[in-house]
């Protein structure tokens, strides 16, 4: 019974030949570096990281490596998983598009592994497209203008930030002690840039009242809340 298991679980094991498998590493190098350069086009801010960047083109060819080992060998394939789920991330994706470029790798490297290269470029072209499309969609950020100062000039803080953003500065945290108090007013990336062509900054109308200690803008991102 052990023997006619072994036969059916290395009954469809093949063998690649050395042109098949620098093929595989070909085409898996080239898709690879399509996704560096998507990656590359679509992060061209601070949260851009090279490192990460080269991962991802490593990833591609380490999967088709393992692949290339599997091929079809179902008892091989179960215990490489078995190997492979010991294995832990404990990295924090900071964008969310990350994930799906990790994917994006993985699933290249499975299908170079494999030999279908058609699904590979196909399933690329469209991937890159949508993904450098896609990331010249700018985050929607969040600003909180953080006003701390003596209680007594509660009233002419608010009038004075109602007025200057017309209105639109939304009251999110009132903290106050029977002395200081501190507001927190959220402001959108619109609202923002409305005001910056101003020749008078928030800073120095609030200065101008008496009793206002400190005034800041922060930026509220995924990170921060």
């Amino acid at each position: 019974m052990k023997e006619q298991l072994i036969k059916v679980l290395n009954a469809n094991a093949t063998t690649l030949t050395m042109s098949q498998i620098i093929m595989n590493f070909a085409i898996a190098l080239v898709i690879g570096l399509v996704i560096y350069i998507s990656y590359r086009t679509s992060h061209t801010r601070v949260v851009y990281s090279a490192r990460f960047n080269v991962s991802l083109l490593m990833l591609t060819l380490i999967t088709t490596l393992i692949m290339s080992v599997i091929g079809n060998n179902v008892a091989l394939s179960l215990g490489m998983v078995g190997a492979l789920s010991i294995v832990r991330f404990r990295t924090a994706v900071k964008d969310p598009r990350d994930t799906a470029y990790i994917f994006w790798c993985i699933s290249i490297g499975i299908c170079c592994g494999v030999a279908e290269y058609r699904v590979a470029v196909a399933g690329s072209a469209v991937i890159f497209v949508l993904l450098v499309v896609m990331g010249l969609v700018q985050d929607n950020n969040r600003y909180l203008l953080v006003v701390r100062g003596n209680r007594e000039q509660e009233k002419n803080i608010f009038d004075a930030v109602a007025n200057y953003y017309d209105g639109k500065a939304a009251v999110r945290v009132n903290n106050s002690t029977s002395e200081t108090t501190e507001i927190i007013f959220e402001l959108s990336q619109s609202i923002i840039n409305k005001v910056a062509k101003q020749e008078e900054s928030i800073s120095d109308r609030l200065y101008r009242i008496d009793g206002v200690k400190s005034v800041n803008v922060v930026m509220q991102n995924d990170e921060m809340r």
